[in-house]
């Protein structure tokens, strides 16, 4: 089984920022902490828009998946649907542009 690099894509709610910031210094952790993830150091970025966006690794197609049968995964992932809307990388206008460029973002 080879690993996956995924985006994933949280655009805050009005005056969710702060929320979101304190939720997703746990999402990396969780993941690692339930052996989900290769131990790639993450990517984070944001958007113009505001979104933000994680970069990692899963180690592989059946991990992503497990993620979602984990309570204590879809515990954070249900926090972060409470204030953030997912999106896709398509939704950003920095996707219309060849060699995009994002600010640096960390937690």
């Amino acid at each position: 089984m080879s690993a996956l690099i995924t985006m994933a894509l949280y655009q805050p709610h009005e005056g969710k920022d702060e929320q979101l910031y304190e939720i997703l210094k746990n999402h990396i952790k969780t993941l690692e902490a339930e052996d989900l993830i290769t131990s790639r150091e993450p990517i984070r970025a944001q958007a113009a828009d505001g979104t933000v966006i994680e970069i990692f690794e899963w180690k592989s197609e059946q991990a992503k998946d497990e993620a979602h049968e984990s309570p204590v995964v879809m515990k954070v992932w249900n926090e972060i649907m409470e204030i953030a809307e997912i999106k896709s990388l398509s939704s950003l206008d920095e996707a219309n542009h060849p060699f995009p460029n994002f600010a640096p973002y960390s937690v």
